[in-house]
């Protein structure tokens, strides 16, 4: 088959592939949603939020690295059911008249590998995210500078807030050479990042090549199906692990137990990382939208609709009015500055309405009480 959609063999679908490359940036978005919504009644959450690249850097370092040391896979392909093998390409020759062909061999993770994985994980995707930040605040900048132009101080804010808060900071001018810099060449360097992915995922999807990018071109890693086998092994590998790291423990008996309860936590955080933080997510996010549709419904039961109050009633004694909306009922002239008695909604000439009122203390249309303070400048004649 040209395109590979079926779930047969090791090798994975381009479907299970985008899934777990696209994991953990839904994560990522989900967390910074459900924390936000804490913050509302937790305002120190706020520190999180402010500090959020660093923060869910350092998560996803934990949890990468415990996945790649004991699955040989990254955090979203253990959930997928899929491993990293390294690749081993050699020449084959049935016999001398015979052409070559490759045979690849998969192999476990060596130690550099899953430390480069890590890497291409972790780390390129953190500055990835803060040179992005950086990008977008340089556009800003270059936005307000073309509106309002460099040398109006008007919108010099910086300063001025810095000040506010006791601690003015002017900006280094080597700062802001970087910024211009990073302006310039991260659209570039986005762009051709993006391209070499698109060209990556296309040809893996057409069954091209067996690397789903460029990252794990690099390191000579193929992504792999797990077998039962591979899962029991895992599981047996990782009880040999955690039992040589409870065997290193030195001590008094008190502090090898305390050791030994710190590491049992941590094991068990990690070993049920992958669905809380998927069950959590998946709570607030049901959360929200129960409430959300109750206050809905609670809103849609008690709000009652408006209507606009009746237009006021014309005297008998009053001024009639013109059959010409733009012409002054004192005058018979068009409107000049024309201005509102609050009281009734009519318009008249500025000039004319404060004669008559301070006259006569009322409306003269509906001869309902008024006062020179009722009267209102309109800025946009109908």
């Amino acid at each position: 088959m040209l395109f590979q959609v079926g779930g047969q063999g090791a090798r994975p679908t381009f479907f299970e592939m985008s899934a777990a490359q696209q994991l953990p940036a839904s994560l990522r978005a989900a967390l910074t949603y459900s924390i936000g919504v804490l913050a509302l009644r937790r305002p120190f959450l706020h520190r999180v939020l402010d500090y959020e690249d660093e923060f869910f850097a350092l998560l996803m370092l934990v949890l990468e690295s415990h996945s790649l040391r004991t699955t040989d896979a990254s955090f979203s392909e253990s959930l997928y059911g899929l491993r990293r093998r390294a690749v081993r390409i050699r020449v084959k020759k049935d016999s001398p008249l015979s052409d070559s062909s490759d045979v690849i061999h998969h192999s476990g993770l060596e130690k550099y590998q899953k430390r480069l994985s890590v890497l291409f994980l972790v780390v390129l995707p953190y500055f990835k995210s803060k040179l992005h930040s950086v990008y977008n605040k340089e556009r800003e900048a270059t936005l307000q500078a073309s509106l309002w132009g460099h040398g109006d101080e008007r919108f010099d804010d910086a300063d001025y807030f810095s000040e506010e808060r006791g601690s003015l900071i002017p900006t280094r001018a080597s700062d802001v050479e970087i910024s211009k810099f990073i302006g310039i060449f991260y659209p570039w360097l986005h762009a051709g990042n993006e391209g070499l992915s698109f060209a990556y995922q296309l040809l893996y999807l057409l069954d091209a090549t067996g690397f789903y990018s460029l990252g794990l071109h690099a390191l000579g890693i193929h992504v792999c199906r797990a077998t039962g086998q591979e899962l029991m092994d895992t599981s047996s590998r990782i009880s040999k692990i955690r039992s040589r790291e409870r065997d290193r423990l030195r001590g008094p008996p008190w502090l090898k137990a305390l050791q030994g309860a710190l590491l049992s936590c941590t094991y068990t955080m990690l070993d049920y990382a992958q669905t809380g933080l998927i069950a959590a997510v998946f709570f607030f996010k049901m959360m929200e939208w129960w409430y959300q549709s109750a206050e809905e419904r609670m809103s849609a039961q008690l709000s009652t609709p408006t209507t606009s109050p009746p237009p006021p009633k014309v005297a008998k004694e009053g001024i009639p009015l013109p059959s010409d909306r733009t012409i002054c009922p004192l005058c018979s002239q068009k409107r000049t500055n024309p201005s509102v008695v609050a009281v009734s909604g009519f318009v008249f000439c500025y000039a004319c309405i404060f004669k008559y009122v301070s006259q006569y203390k009322r409306c003269p249309i509906t001869l309902m009480l008024a006062n020179v303070d009722q009267i209102r400048r309109l800025f946009h004649d109908v």
